[in-house]
């Protein structure tokens, strides 16, 4: 891994698209840093460089939503992710980074297909709010999802639209529960060796973006529909998640 205009090329604007998706955009395309890092950066260091820099939007974003969130929805999706990140850690122990690509690939083009599904109708929204103990499931995935790819929004989403909670509640449970989830994952990525002298220098030049990222978010909320910000999204993602898995499989 080399800092050098490349790196900065892809990494700088990576890191602004996902605090612009904190910041303005209820979080949902955030973790498609990940998968464009990825395609410079083997996936390990991909998802080293974002996760200080995904902790630090977290810290950023968590003090205007304060304990405004549902307490029993995000006790329940951090409890469940745990055996999720468990998971994810002995997968990256014994997996191949081709692996990984591919799977960072298949969560990317799943994500877009799984949008484009329910918004077609195709995926009916729960009628009626999960159970607690789906709460742990979703978790779980989230965890899973998250571990691997900074990806654990979708599946998270799935369970706490379904309790029908308001829009700042939805943000603030949202917030909450990464910020924990993300805190738990530093542990088992440093000791996996993830991180590396290399990627605590990305995060160092690297981390005044992400709180730019963060209000920049904010500022075109007000301007642009989210729409067509998802629009762009999901292009971004079917491309760089199809060349992902393109790369793994030859």
């Amino acid at each position: 891994m080399e800092l050098d205009l490349t790196f900065f090329l892809m990494a700088v604007p990576a890191v602004l698209f996902a605090g612009i998706s904190k910041g303005g955009f209820a979080s949902g395309a955030a973790f498609a840093a990940s998968p464009f890092l990825a395609l410079i950066l083997t996936p390990g260091q991909a998802i080293g460089v974002m996760l200080p820099l995904l902790m630090l939007m977290d810290v950023t974003a968590l003090r205007p939503f304060w304990k405004q969130w549902d307490k029993g929805a995000a006790r329940r999706l951090i409890l469940g992710g745990l055996p999720g990140i468990a998971l994810g850690a002995a997968l990256y122990r014994v997996a191949e980074p081709d692996v990984f690509r591919l799977l960072i690939g298949l969560v990317a083009v799943g994500f877009v297909a799984y949008q484009i599904a329910r918004k077609r109708g195709w995926i009916a929204t729960a009628a009626r709010p999960f159970s607690p103990a789906a709460g742990y499931g979703w978790g779980g995935v989230a965890g899973l999802t998250s571990f691997i790819s900074h990806a654990g929004g979708p599946p998270a989403a799935v369970y706490l639209l379904s309790l029908n909670l308001t829009k700042t509640t939805f943000q603030a449970t949202t917030v909450l529960t990464f910020w924990m989830l993300n805190l738990l994952k530093f542990i088992p990525y440093a000791a996996l060796g993830i991180f590396s002298r290399e990627t605590v220098l990305a995060n160092i030049f690297l981390a005044p973006v992400a709180p730019l990222g963060i209000m920049l978010g904010v500022w075109l909320h007000r301007r642009i529909s989210e729409t067509f910000f998802f629009q762009l999204t999901y292009a971004f993602l079917l491309i760089t998640g199809g060349k992902l898995i393109f790369d793994a499989l030859t």
